[in-house]
């Protein structure tokens, strides 16, 4: 899809042409050998038919003819300083002209391929809006005739906050679906993604924040299911089933970050889940060492997720109460779709034996559709709850 939108400059052309090409071969009684060449060429030739039904769009058409005599891997071995197609196309993307969400969003949905459902829940915000949203800045890389060229490494900067929050919101989808129910391969192509943005910005200490945060993450993913098929929670998860090449990777880009002298968010969260790591070697977490973490991150990137966070780190230390009295601080009104608000809320509710109260939140977060495992995790916690 990345090489379509850059080759035919559209991106909901692209869109369409791959689904009807991806339908096309469902249909087939078995997959073509080689696949990615298989979709690209029946969805160029979908593209093509539309763009022929357009009489309006004529000398679109004519350029998009010539390109279609370009063959798949002349598009692929085309000398660029970026050559993997789709993070290139998020480059592209992540334009200035538009506005940070407006880009990040579309970018989740156009080359990551995240519903709109998804996307609105990891911004949280209502689908309705995310939809106008991802609309808007479609209709102004159409109308303001947006280039869909990679711009000189000059001017990557200008697009680099954007990059790396879509880079992050896209491994926040896959990390929520312990189970990998939705798509089994996104977690993996964004860690493969962040490794090669640090290789291209070594000198850039947030891009390696981001680099050690998602690696991290990742080094635990043989340990967030159980035999069941339910997801772990990190406090109960078996160390001896993380990675612990990836934790040391992680932590060679943090050190490397922290020679850069600027810190950073994205440093702060990848120390954050390196104390957690930490447990693994010693046995321990630092909660003291993580509620300072989390107060420098709340004055780097204030939010609700961030006090939600801080005031779970604030209930290992001063007790529940502390915790609780924490959370009901926060304005709750864009957290009321937010899964991990009522989870947190069920978590200390329970511990200061509030059981109905908890088993609510527990009834809240079931309710707004969690994945599999997920949802076996919460519905144990519930009937757990409900046999004291």
């Amino acid at each position: 899809m990345a090489a379509l939108a850059v080759q035919f400059r559209d991106l909901d052309l692209a869109e369409e042409g791959f689904a009807e090409a991806a339908t096309k071969c469902l249909e087939l009684p078995e997959p073509p050998r080689k696949l990615a060449g298989w979709l690209f060429t029946a969805a160029k030739r979908k593209v093509l038919d539309t763009l022929r039904r357009r009489a309006a769009e004529a000398r679109a058409l004519e350029g998009a003819v010539l390109i279609g005599e370009v063959d798949m891997g002349d598009i692929i071995a085309l000398p660029e300083p970026i050559a993997d197609e789709r993070l290139r196309l998020i480059f592209i993307c992540c334009h200035p002209a538009l506005a940070l969400e407006a880009r990040t969003a579309l970018a989740l949905k156009v080359i990551c391929g995240l519903p709109v459902a998804e996307i609105a829940r990891l911004f949280v915000t209502t689908e309705a809006t995310m939809f106008q949203r991802i609309t808007r800045a479609k209709r102004k890389v159409a109308e303001a005739g947006i280039a869909f060229e990679l711009p000189p490494r000059r001017q990557w900067g200008e697009r680099l906050e954007a990059v790396l929050l879509t880079l992050e919101l896209a491994y926040t989808a896959a990390y929520q679906d312990a189970a990998s129910e939705r798509d089994a391969e996104l977690s993996g192509e964004v860690a493969r993604l962040v490794a090669m943005v640090a290789e291209l910005l070594p000198q850039e200490p947030e891009v390696l924040g981001l680099a050690a945060l998602v690696w991290l993450a990742c080094s635990r993913e043989n340990a967030r299911v159980d035999a069941d098929g339910a997801m772990v929670p990190l406090s109960q998860q078996d160390p001896a089933l993380w990675n612990h090449a990836a934790i040391a990777r992680a932590r060679q880009w943090l050190d490397a970050a922290a020679a850069l002298g600027c810190s950073g968010p994205y440093q702060v969260m990848a120390a954050i889940q390196l104390n957690h790591a930490r447990r693994g070697y010693d046995g321990r977490t630092n909660w003291e060492a993580m509620l300072r973490l989390y107060d420098v991150l709340v004055l780097m990137r204030p939010g609700p997720v961030t006090l939600l966070n801080r005031a779970l780190a604030l209930a290992k230390i001063e007790g529940t109460q502390a915790g609780l009295a924490a959370l009901d601080a926060i304005d709750s009104t864009r957290l009321i779709n937010a899964r991990p608000w009522h989870v947190a809320r069920a978590e200390l509710l329970a511990e200061a034996g509030q059981r109905a109260e908890a088993e609510a939140a527990l009834r809240q977060a079931l309710a707004l559709d969690p994945p599999c495992a997920e949802r076996l995790f919460l519905s144990r916690k519930l009937a757990d709850l409900a046999s004291r």
